[in-house]
């Protein structure tokens, strides 16, 4: 109970700077992959669909793919790509972003191993097109180019076992910090955004887990009014083991 009340005071006090917050409603839907191809060696992959409440507008898609290096069972390097395309109603078409990141990540297991955190730290570069209408026509005006901190703290909570030790629902609390590095013209604020999550989770034989959530996204501008939206959040996640034995 603790962790869960710390996890709202921090999202609040975030929040509590602005004076103007625009409120929305949003659905997301996500797939993360990792799949452990050797014992050091892993790779990759998520796409993400976040779209509005009625599910007509996908006001963003993002693709993201890399490398893992397994220090350990519990501690692993990663890095790679993403493209991410945002709508901008303005302009009424998507302009994309070009992401190079890099991460380090732990995981803790306690209870008797029935429940986990995760910590993440994760270091993004990133180029933001800029777009705008000149008689009615799209045009790109280049990129904006930004340094990103991300801070994930991730954690499970063992509920009850299924049908088996290896199947399971659990509760999911997590927050993520967001911070701008150095001067930038994407967004000039040193706090970018965050994201609280809150819902639960069944486990499929240990490598696969559907999650469905409440996040609460706060994204702060340097140009118009702080936004709050209360998003559903829908997640397959894969961990999967391919090496040969």
């Amino acid at each position: 109970m603790k962790i869960i009340f710390t996890f709202i005071c921090l999202t609040f006090f975030s929040i509590g700077f602005s004076q103007q917050i625009k409120q929305d409603q949003r659905v997301w839907f996500a797939y993360t992959g990792q799949y452990k191809v050797s014992s050091h060696w892993g790779y990759h992959l998520e796409a993400q669909f976040r779209m509005d409440n009625q599910l007509e507008q996908n006001q963003q898609n993002l693709f993201r793919l890399g490398a893992i290096y397994y220090l350990s069972d519990s501690k692993s390097l990663a890095g790679g790509y993403a493209l991410v395309n945002t709508f901008s109603a303005s302009a009424d078409d998507f302009f994309k972003e070009n992401r190079i990141w890099e991460q380090y990540q732990v995981n803790k297991k306690w209870h008797n191993k029935k429940n986990t955190m995760t910590n993440r730290f994760r270091l993004e570069q990133r180029w933001v097109e800029k777009i705008t209408l000149v008689d009615n026509n799209v045009i790109s005006l280049g990129s904006d180019y930004q340094n990103r901190l991300r801070y994930l703290n991730r954690n499970l909570f063992h509920i009850t076992d299924l049908k088996s030790t290896n199947d399971e629902l659990y509760l999911v609390l997590q927050n993520e910090f967001f911070f701008n590095l150095g001067s930038n013209k994407v967004n000039d604020k040193i706090f970018d955004q965050n994201r609280f999550l809150i819902g639960l989770g069944l486990n499929y034989n240990n490598n696969t887990r559907l999650e469905l959530g409440y996040l609460n996204h706060y994204i702060t501008s340097s140009f118009s009014d702080d936004v709050m939206n209360h998003t559903v959040s829908i997640s397959l996640i894969q961990n999967l083991v391919l090496q040969k034995p």
